[in-house]
């Protein structure tokens, strides 16, 4: 009897400090691995889907822009540029500048580009083009910012010294020939040099001007540039100076 009772006493008594005592344990059932896998499943969806709800709330006001141009055209009149599709990237090639320093074609985006194409020596049309596009970039008033006029040199001649005055609002870069079969590319029957080409500030080339463009023409190609540049008004803004892009 004393036994039990010292036996009930000693098991109400607390134990003495610092010694440790046995944890109660609650035991949980666990998922089956194929309900896990489930929720995992799901949780990867959702963010998935968060993640292109994301994109497409940022490309919208691009695809708006562009579907106002392409499709819907409220103003009715054709374009005088002949619309590329599919549209074809920046490559990702080196390029040079007149002062020797490397560069690449993938450091244009962010502007618009009117471009033209031809050998250092510069021949009449190469004079021509370059005269239309500085005229055509400061026809747009205050949005010629937002242009930048783009010579491409595609041989190592070297470009004389007289020409040099006329480019200094001018990006002029050195590259490859072969850089251009996969992008750049002329209407059957001419040259890359005969035409004038627009890439958007994605770096997408989008649109080829005629061959042999003249003043008149430039006229309706100014026509185009301002209606691309108002489509585009509410996502692109005025970036680079064409100086430091040109590294002249």
């Amino acid at each position: 009897m004393s036994g039990s009772k010292l036996l009930d006493d000693s098991s109400h008594r607390a134990a003495p400090e610092g010694i440790d005592q046995p944890l109660g344990l609650t035991v949980h059932s666990l998922p089956s691995p194929e309900r896990a896998m489930d929720a995992e499943v799901r949780r990867t969806g959702r963010g998935r889907w968060q993640m292109l709800l994301v994109a497409l709330i940022c490309a919208a006001p691009v695809i708006a822009s562009y579907f106002m141009y392409y499709v819907v055209r409220p103003e009715g009149r054709r374009n005088f540029g002949e619309l590329i599709e599919p549209q074809r990237p920046l490559p990702d090639q080196p390029a040079v500048r007149l002062n020797g320093q490397g560069s690449s074609l993938k450091a244009l985006t962010g502007q618009w580009l009117l471009i033209s194409v031809a050998g250092g020596a510069c021949d009449n049309s190469c004079s021509q083009h370059l005269y239309l596009q500085r005229q055509l970039r400061e026809g747009l008033g205050k949005e010629r910012d937002r242009v930048d006029w783009v010579w491409l040199i595609a041989d190592d001649a070297p470009v004389a010294d007289k020409l040099l005055p006329a480019l200094k609002d001018a990006t002029v870069l050195r590259v490859a020939p072969a850089t251009f079969g996969a992008w750049l590319q002329p209407a059957a029957g001419h040259q890359l040099s005969e035409h004038l080409y627009l890439v958007d500030p994605m770096g997408n080339w989008m649109m080829r001007f005629p061959a042999q463009l003249d003043i008149a023409g430039a006229a309706n190609a100014k026509r185009d540039l301002e209606r691309l540049l108002r489509a585009s008004a509410s996502w692109d803004q005025p970036g680079r100076e064409p100086q430091a892009a040109a590294g002249q």
